[in-house]
């Protein structure tokens, strides 16, 4: 199979004592430019914010291009939480008949099936029905994008 997609997992390292980043407490505009506020109100703690679940949380590095048009790019770290139950329009990564995707998952009552729906119009959708070893590792939480190189 063929789903423009691979899968190199990390788990998250929680063991520094501080992993606070500074945070700015006010509203950034992507807009109009407002006037300069040169101040830093307090840090956030990035694992805290991210992870819900850490015994079950994950990272991975995407490596493809089949979730390009939803803004999930190659090279991107995407935060996965296993203890999470998928819902319609979730991005999950899955296991199905023996490799893993990172998709959109729907499930379809009319044909009792699901479908793992690519944002990619070079791929074509994958039906799961009952025929197929399937399994919902993980659903997406988070993506972290690199925008300077």
């Amino acid at each position: 199979m063929n789903n423009g997609f691979k899968l190199d997992l990390y788990s998250s390292d929680l063991s520094s004592e501080n992993n606070n980043v500074s945070y700015i407490d006010t509203v950034i505009k992507a807009g109009f430019p407002s006037p300069a506020q040169d101040y830093i109100s307090g840090t956030i703690d990035l694992n805290r914010e991210l992870i819900r679940h850490r015994e079950t949380t994950f990272l991975a590095r995407v490596s493809g291009n089949s979730l390009q048009e939803a803004g999930i790019c190659d090279g991107d770290i995407v935060i996965i939480d296993k203890s999470l139950e998928a819902k319609n329009g979730d991005f999950v990564v899955a296991f199905i008949d023996g490799e893993f995707t990172l998709k959109e998952f729907r499930f379809d009552e009319a044909e009792n099936c699901a479908w793992l729906i690519p944002h990619n119009k070079a791929y074509e959708p994958i039906k799961v029905t009952q025929e197929n070893d399937f399994l919902i590792w993980g659903v997406l939480t988070y993506t972290i994008k690199q925008l300077h190189k």
